[in-house]
């Protein structure tokens, strides 16, 4: 038994590039130190006394930030190539993270939260395209999987620290995202060979089915279910901290520790799941049975007669879970239509729709909860996750066709 389970996990991580590797690396030590985004709306209200809407909103401008910084990211990609573009996006994004932490003004500090998130998500459209760049076709979902197990396991560390930081001083969660930042951008100077774009670009060989994402009816569809998928799923990050603390009386400490679950468990489990599942089932009824899985989850924050930490813990199983089953496949299934010529456009759209889900998510799940109540809110979670599996089914129907 024991023997065989080692097998499949070596099977699991076989056949991965080199640069793949150190890649995994550069993100394992940035992810290690990300602790301001998971508390924001705790640190707004806990540490800076702003409203629940303030809180809302400061999320929403990283959003906002976000959004702008996907798009630019994306045509920067394009147009220079994703190398620099990492290098810069982690440095740079480090030097915000310090500065975010010395603003006191709330006007001051959502201008720099939109400034900070649109330098630190110009990285995400640069960061796909370096991992399809360093990837073949056949270990494409691997190759993204890899880097979620790198950033899942610096999450899961980053998040259980963030807790105990959080319970102390929240000022020093700005200090340890902004260093592991810029050291980050360092190390992959140091580690991973420069790509310019004429090389990048060269490796181009598969044929390219769309000119431009925007005439990719099919890319546009998939986009918008994406939305409503990551609208619900950043209540993660927003109203359900809120929720844990305000209405389950759980300490920060707590909800650092069911992060830390989460990304810990993808880390060991999410590679040999993608190995097993990869050919087995199109992604897009993958996406589809991970999207139905949220909607499950978003539901058992509705048991309240069952101990708090019951829950709390369920809930992040089988958010968990979901994250396993659908997102590794999101990533590759849009990968497959772009070339190298237009990849950071499609990774653009791609991450924008995540950052306008932070608008959206954010602002709406905050005032919802303040409004009519967090019962109410995850009622419409659980319902619009599962449109949003319809969607992704409707998609994997044509598909069939």
């Amino acid at each position: 038994m024991l023997t065989a389970t080692l097998k499949l996990y070596k099977n699991a991580f076989r056949g991965l590039t080199s640069r793949i590797w150190l890649l995994s690396a550069v993100m394992l030590v940035n992810r290690a130190g990300t602790m301001v985004l998971p508390f924001m709306t705790l640190y707004c209200t806990q540490a800076r006394g702003f409203s629940y809407s303030q809180a809302g909103w400061a999320v929403g401008f990283y959003g906002l930030g976000s959004l702008a910084g996907a798009f630019v990211g994306g045509k920067l990609t394009d147009k220079f190539g994703f190398y620099y573009i990492q290098f810069l996006s982690l440095f740079c994004g480090g030097i915000m993270f310090l500065v975010l932490g010395q603003m006191h003004n709330y006007t001051a500090f959502i201008v720099c939260v939109f400034c900070l998130s649109m330098v630190n998500e110009a990285f995400r459209p640069a960061n796909a395209t370096a991992i399809s760049h360093y990837s073949t076709a056949q270990n494409r979902t691997q190759s993204f999987s890899l880097i979620r197990l790198a950033i899942n396991l610096g999450w899961g560390v980053g998040g259980g620290l963030g807790g105990f930081i959080a319970s102390k001083n929240y000022q020093l969660l700005f200090w340890v995202d902004g260093i592991t930042n810029i050291v980050a951008a360092i190390l992959l100077l140091i580690i991973l060979p420069k790509v310019f774009l004429a090389q990048q670009q060269k490796k181009g060989k598969e044929k390219q089915v769309y000119a431009s994402p925007y005439k990719d009816k099919s890319f546009l569809y998939y986009i918008f279910f994406k939305l409503l998928f990551a609208t619900c799923f950043f209540q993660l990050f927003t109203t359900v901290p809120l929720f844990l603390k305000e209405k389950l009386f759980l300490s920060e400490s707590w909800y650092g520790f069911i992060m830390a679950l989460n990304g810990l468990l993808i880390a060991f489990f999410e590679m040999v799941v993608v190995f097993k599942l990869e050919g087995k089932k199109p992604y897009l009824y993958l996406i589809t049975l991970g999207t139905v899985l949220m909607a499950v989850a978003y539901s058992f924050l509705q048991l309240g007669y069952l101990s708090p930490y019951i829950i709390s813990v369920a809930f992040v199983l089988l958010m968990t879970f979901s994250e396993i089953i659908g997102m590794p496949f999101m990533n590759t299934w849009y990968i497959a239509r772009s070339s190298e010529h237009n990849r950071g456009q499609y990774a653009a759209i791609y991450t924008m729709a995540w950052s306008a889900a932070q608008v959206i998510g954010s602002t709406t799940g905050t005032q919802i909860a303040h409004t009519i109540g967090f019962s109410n809110l995850w009622w419409g979670v659980s319902g619009i996750s599962l449109v949003a599996a319809f969607g992704y089914y409707w998609l994997y129907s044509l598909e069939k066709k």
